[in-house]
């Protein structure tokens, strides 16, 4: 592999959205391959709102199975501390060496790169890929970033959460499978 897209979050759950911008950014940079990484223990993130590991995991699974280029990834989860890119890119480097590091992430993300743990180390492991989506203005805060223009899918996990609360649908912002695992589970019922 000599191209490797990652694709890093919480994934909580995992949506069209996360899908469309690894799709996109794998076809214009000719990404051999994209590892969607789940979060272990997000640093970012109350715990106590980010529903279990082992549910993220499951549902990424469900999300990307149908597509080869994608694959998952379990070094953040299995690390069992505090989740940081840093780390994730220092692994999955020595786990494909060789291979260049293209870390995709949203412009929300990208706007606040700066505030990460190591951050230039992350700018030095990885090309950056900044994907634009309705309602984000892609700011970088660091030169030498790919910027992508994903198709026009404003779906958030947020919005997901909060709709699977409410008893909303979820079809057509999650895969299929994903919408079926968060009824089966109760995931982000109301209390």
């Amino acid at each position: 592999m000599r191209r490797l897209g990652v694709m890093g979050g919480t994934f909580d759950p995992p949506h069209f959205g996360h899908l469309a911008a690894a799709s996109e950014a794998a076809y214009r940079l000719g990404l051999d391959r994209v590892a969607f990484v789940p979060t272990g223990d997000p640093w970012q993130k109350d715990p106590q709102g980010v529903s279990a590991a082992k549910d993220r995991v499951h549902m990424t699974h469900l999300a990307i199975a149908q597509d080869p280029r994608f694959f998952l990834s379990r070094v953040d989860v299995d690390r069992q501390k505090k989740t940081y890119t840093v780390d994730t890119l220092r692994d999955l480097s020595r786990e494909f060496p060789g291979a260049k590091l293209y870390f995709i992430l949203g412009a929300d993300s990208l706007a606040s790169l700066t505030t990460w743990k190591n951050w230039a180390e992350i700018h030095r492991l990885a090309t950056l890929v900044g994907v634009s989506r309705p309602g984000y203005e892609l700011r970088s805060p660091v030169d030498d970033v790919a910027v992508i223009q994903g198709p026009g899918l404003a779906i958030s996990s947020t919005e997901c959460r909060r709709r699977a609360a409410a008893g909303a649908p979820l079809s057509y912002l999650v895969p299929r499978r994903v919408c079926e695992y968060i009824g089966s589970r109760g995931l982000y019922a109301a209390p």
